[in-house]
């Protein structure tokens, strides 16, 4: 008799807004149909129901005694880190016997780059399709802000993978809470650096109270801003590159493989206008204290592996 694969057990923020807590409901649900020989549960940190120990206790009721969990969040902020972490730790008390392994966020992947580049066409209505067309589009990258600093560094380098390869003029970010530059805030800065054409693109994976927020400050600014052409664009959903990175995150924490961050790297991934870095061999650095005895700079490493790019 062969051992089952790990559960799958997805982990929400949570948001008072019903619409975007039921969008997660049905993320997880297909997740589950996409899957039928795998359990799928998932649960909220917060604010909407249900909660993560309902979602560990209706997979222990199934006879699960290992899963893996994958936060279903985009960069990693104090419930990743932190949050999540205590939940499962609790629920371990609580289901003796069980054991887990935790995933990592979900950002920023090329796959949901992919996403977001087909937002910002769908918030230009496909004006803006030739490289010089692109030139005059201005992007503004809003996340959901955070205290912790590594998270909102994390929002950046997705603003500057988006911005690589892709000819936009510009790909700023702001935050819509706890965090600096605000929305109004990142528009004005969009407008100093001569932007007349701005795009508005929410970093969030669903709909709610958030999202909705950045959309208002958008067209309040736009209002009171009339020589500007302002977009908002929608959020990133429940796409099938979404679908597809939950399981790839899933698969990394059950195999143990928790790379750094070599889904960005050029030399693994096909980032726009670095295609033909892919594959590449990796020669050292001359480093004008080295010897010549190898003191183990001949190498370039990423998470622990040599990173041959050879893939």
């Amino acid at each position: 008799m062969t051992t089952p694969p790990p559960a799958l057990l997805v982990a929400g923020h949570g948001t008072r807004d019903e619409a975007g807590a039921e969008a997660f409901r049905d993320f997880v649900r297909r997740l589950g149909s996409r899957h039928p020989d795998l359990p799928v549960a998932g649960g909220f940190i917060e604010l909407s129901p249900p909660p993560l120990g309902e979602a560990v206790a209706e997979l222990v009721e199934r006879g699960v005694r290992r899963f893996a969990a994958v936060p279903l969040m985009l960069v990693s902020a104090g419930h990743a880190k932190g949050d999540i972490p205590a939940a499962l730790a609790r629920e371990k008390e609580r289901h003796p016997g069980i054991s887990y392994a935790y995933g990592r966020p979900l950002g920023p992947h090329p796959s949901l780059l992919r996403v977001l580049e087909r937002r910002l066409d769908e918030a230009l209505g496909g004006t803006a399709r030739t490289p010089g067309e692109r030139a005059e589009v201005t992007v503004l990258l809003v996340g959901r802000g955070s205290t912790d600093p590594d998270a909102n560094a994390e929002v950046f380098k997705a603003a500057r993978l988006l911005w690589e390869g892709r000819g936009y003029a510009g790909v700023e970010t702001a935050f819509v809470s706890l965090a600096q530059p605000d929305v109004p805030g990142g528009l004005d800065r969009c407008a100093r650096l001569g932007a007349r054409r701005i795009v508005v693109l929410p970093y969030f994976l669903f709909t709610g109270v958030l999202p909705d927020r950045v959309r208002q400050q958008a067209e309040d600014w736009a209002a009171a801003h009339p020589e500007v052409d302002v977009r908002a664009a929608d959020v990133i959903g429940p796409e099938s590159e979404l679908l597809d990175l939950v399981m790839e995150r899933y698969e990394e924490a059950v195999k143990g493989d928790l790379r750094m961050n070599c889904d960005s790297c050029v030399y693994r991934i096909a980032l726009p206008g670095f295609e033909d870095k892919v594959g590449l061999p990796q020669q050292p650095h001359f480093h004008p204290d080295d010897d010549g005895h190898g003191h183990g700079h001949g190498h370039h490493h990423h998470g622990g592996h040599a990173h041959s790019h050879a893939h």
